[in-house]
């Protein structure tokens, strides 16, 4: 599995327009999330994955970078690019909403 570090994610950001999947629940994405990122909880990603394009390459974001990597691991096991962002929420820098 690829992984980007926010840093790395941040640099993604100022350049171009990645696509962003925040897998933290709700009351997580309430305090805060990374304006372009599309909100789909962990438990909902096998039901919801049908709204991602198996073309396009996904950055998968939670709370430290665990769940994001089981949503990672097992979009790449249906077929989907994705790359997991270590250290997660805690670890971002960046601008929320």
């Amino acid at each position: 599995m690829k992984e980007l570090t926010t840093k790395e994610v941040q640099a993604l950001l100022e350049n171009s327009e990645p696509n962003l999947i925040d897998v933290r629940e709700d009351d997580e994405v309430a305090a805060g999330k990374i304006p372009t990122a599309k909100h789909i909880p962990l438990g909902s990603i096998e039901a919801r994955m049908n709204e991602l394009d198996p073309s396009k390459e996904y950055i998968m974001i939670c709370r430290s970078g665990g769940r994001s990597a089981k949503a990672a691991s097992f979009l790449e096991s249906q077929g989907y690019k994705v790359i997991n962002m270590t250290g997660g929420m805690m670890a971002w820098e960046g601008e929320v909403e």
